[in-house]
């Protein structure tokens, strides 16, 4: 997706560099401390990289490289740094043995060297990875909403907190919008999927759009997904697609649709069989993790990500990535940024 922002007129940090420095710290300290309390996870330590070729490491939409290097100790393996930790978190769920009701998060850190680079897009990544035991009958898009809920109250509850401390007033609405992208599809049938997102964003503050990765009446997907993660394919209740979608918030200061989360109940073995096929990619069917799947060795799961600079910059207001975490910007960012009273962390 092409992402284009532009920069806020009269631009200026609500804080200052020291204070910049506690709020991030109180952002995460206090998010992480309540989404483990709502969903019942328990913080487990991640890889920072796995071994090439197991089907472990995630493809997100399939085609970003992936930082890749030998270990001469290993027999010269090939070890990539992880893009998320969708399919290990549930690996680790089964080796666990981690009870129904009960899951997971990590601090997950990837390096994305195919990112376009702006203000909400660096080459570093970092994540709330989260993984959650449900059983069959929860494979539903009910249940979905409810989690979701669940993760929004977090999200207004530390908006409050820093409202509290630094005196950022609270924006959020009382409640999240939920919608099919094939629904938004129709409400704005002339739009791209980018301005369709900014619209609905704009117009109800919080919204979940549902149903990423199968293709819309259009022909053409919301968004691309992995196919061995995310159900997709699925038909909920209401008759549509998908028992995922992305948790997105109106940004005030970049004025544009702003996603928090990618989540979603997690394929069985049925709909990765079906993805698989509608991807033409069923010759992940041999690999360590998609056995291991299709031999009822993992448990069901509901799971995803929340970009935890993301969470800072929201809730802080800032008008770019580079100012709540550190990463490598081209000169003619740094100046732009500059130019606009916009500083960098390096």
């Amino acid at each position: 997706m092409n992402h284009q922002f532009t920069y806020p007129e009269g631009y200026a940090s609500p804080l200052d560099i020291l204070q910049n420095e506690k709020a991030i710290k109180l952002v995460k300290d206090h998010f992480e401390q309540n989404l483990s309390s709502e969903l019942r996870l328990r913080r487990v330590t991640a890889p920072l990289f796995v071994l090439k070729g197991t089907g472990i490491n995630d493809d997100l939409n399939g085609i970003e490289r992936k930082v890749t290097f030998a270990i001469p100790s290993i027999d010269n393996q090939e070890a990539e740094v992880v893009n998320s930790l969708a399919k290990w978190k549930r690996l680790a769920l089964a080796e666990l043995n981690i009870p129904h009701g009960f899951g997971l998060y990590t601090d997950m850190n990837a390096i994305r060297p195919d990112e376009t680079l702006d203000a909400t897009h660096s080459l570093y990544v970092d994540q709330w990875d989260w993984e959650l035991v449900i059983n069959e009958k929860e494979r539903h898009i009910s249940f979905l909403k409810k989690v979701v809920q669940k993760i929004y109250e977090v999200l207004k509850r530390t908006e409050f907190v820093v409202y509290e401390q630094f005196g950022i007033e609270p924006v959020l609405p009382d409640n999240i919008v939920f919608i099919h992208s094939e629904d938004l599809l129709k409400r704005y049938p002339h739009l791209s999927v980018e301005e369709r997102e900014r619209k609905a964003a704009k117009r109800h503050g919080a919204i979940f759009i549902m149903g990423i990765g199968a293709p819309l009446s259009n022909g053409e997907p919301h968004d691309s997904r992995a196919p061995d993660y995310d159900d997709w394919i699925t038909h909920n209740s209401d008759g549509r697609q998908g028992l995922n979608g992305d948790l997105i918030l109106w940004n005030p200061v970049l004025q544009c649709a702003f996603e928090i989360s990618s989540m979603g109940i997690r394929v069985d073995k049925h709909a990765l069989s079906q993805q698989l096929e509608a991807t033409n990619t069923t010759d992940r069917k041999e690999l360590y993790f998609h056995k291991k799947l299709f031999n009822d060795e993992l448990p069901q799961s509901i799971g995803g990500g929340i970009g935890q600079s993301r969470l800072a910059m929201f809730f802080l207001r800032k008008a770019h990535i580079g100012e709540v975490q550190c990463s490598l910007w081209p000169e003619e960012i740094k100046k732009e940024c500059s130019d606009r009273n916009i500083f960098l962390l390096e």
